[in-house]
């Protein structure tokens, strides 16, 4: 029995082209930038112009310039504020000076009268009776803390009340009588004074206490 070897290698035989409409794309280089990256590229579809183009630059230029200007504009305007308030700052500060000067006049020319009162008591002859220089001297006192107070001067005399260390400093104490007495003030050595509402000096007071008694 003969074996045949005349049989075609189809792996040896060269196909045939696959015949398509639109034909085969040449394959891509072996070098270099690839076909399909150089078609990728190509593709940009935007008509406008580019924003580095020189077409566009007067528009930015024209943008950037009104820019500037408004800046300009916001820093004028700052600067004058700033010299509104400088001297709104000086006005107002020379008005409260002002004010305080003439309520301060104001008070002084309360007491003019007092010290007139005062130098003629001092002026009066040695001859004059002594309860008539007392009258005169209370009178004097009346006349003195009736502006003071007007004015807002309190005086502090806490003989009897609750001791407290915010108007009052204790110098000594005593021993209370009862229990009842206890930390309260038996005596004002210095009165204290308060002007509208703040403590211009304390009261310096006696105290009762027993601490260290027992």
């Amino acid at each position: 029995m003969t074996k045949r070897t005349d049989f075609p290698n189809d792996l040896d035989s060269e196909e045939s082209p696959i015949d398509t409409p639109g034909g085969m794309t040449d394959p891509a280089s072996d070098e270099g930038r690839s076909a399909d990256g150089a078609d990728i590229a190509s593709t940009d579809m935007n008509p406008g112009p580019s924003s580095r183009a020189e077409s566009t630059q007067p528009t930015f230029r024209g943008r950037e310039a009104k820019v500037e200007s408004e800046l300009a504009e916001l820093k004028d305007r700052h600067l004058r504020l700033a010299a509104e308030f400088d001297n709104y700052r000086k006005r107002s500060t020379r008005e409260r000076a002002e004010l305080a000067d003439r309520a301060q006049a104001s008070f002084v020319s309360k007491l003019i009268d007092v010290l007139d009162d005062l130098d003629r008591l001092v002026a009066s002859g040695a001859g004059t009776p002594l309860p008539a220089l007392r009258e005169g001297l209370s009178a004097v006192d009346r006349k003195l803390w009736k502006q003071l107070e007007e004015a807002g001067v309190e005086r502090i005399d806490p003989v009897g009340s609750v001791f407290d260390p915010a108007l009052h400093e204790a110098v000594s104490t005593t021993p209370a009588p009862d229990r009842s007495k206890e930390q309260t003030v038996s005596a004002t050595f210095q009165p204290g004074y308060r002007f509208k509402g703040a403590l211009v000096r304390p009261a310096r007071v006696q105290v009762y206490s027993d601490q260290g008694r027992h």
